[in-house]
């Protein structure tokens, strides 16, 4: 009898050890606090239950949440834009997270508040793709990937659409514009 109560003590200990090692604000690969990528856009309702979510292009007659939706914290402080795979079907999965908010970070302490010197510092770059305004940066094994305005760039690359940008040219002190998360859709 005393082993039993000794094991069951314990293991509660254990799952409410689990429980407050639970970041709410994690990023990992696959999931970003309790959202991951089996996720259905018509479930964020109870996910963010504590939150405001604001419907950005549901349609009126909508009776489950659909389209691109944005949460804010109760204080009014916005948090994620999430966008799913088909903005019309309330079953279709989120494929793209906007975060807002710095105290959403990786395992390894990136935040839409951080440099690119912490990318360098910690990520393997996959790539980098020019746009008109803008370089984006996508990191290996991580579903992150970063917008930087080419504002921050040397002025030689601002205007030239068809330089290839390495990441030796982008300075340490570069921005984020825009902290993105990827998902692919899964196999139907």
């Amino acid at each position: 009898m005393k082993k039993t109560l000794l094991i069951i003590t314990i293991i509660s200990i254990a799952l409410v050890q689990c429980g407050k090692d639970s970041d709410p604000f994690l990023i990992k690969n696959g999931a970003i606090g309790s959202l991951n990528k089996e996720i259905r856009i018509k479930q964020i309702d109870s996910i963010f239950a504590e939150d405001s979510i604001v419907k950005i292009s549901s349609s009126p007659n909508a009776l489950e949440t659909q389209g691109e939706v944005e949460i804010y914290e109760k204080g009014g402080k916005l948090l994620l834009l999430l966008s799913p795979e088909d903005e019309t079907d309330s079953n279709s999965t989120i494929t793209n997270i906007q975060v807002f908010d710095s105290r959403y970070k990786t395992e390894k302490g990136l935040t839409p508040a951080s440099t690119f010197k912490d990318v360098k510092a910690n990520y393997t770059i996959d790539n980098i793709e020019t746009t008109i305004s803008a370089v984006v940066i996508f990191l290996k094994e991580t579903d992150v990937y970063l917008t930087i305005d080419k504002k921050n760039l040397p002025e030689s690359l601002r205007s030239n659409m068809d330089v290839k940008i390495e990441a030796s040219q982008i300075p340490d002190e570069a921005t984020f514009k825009y902290f993105m998360i990827g998902w692919e859709p899964p196999a139907e």
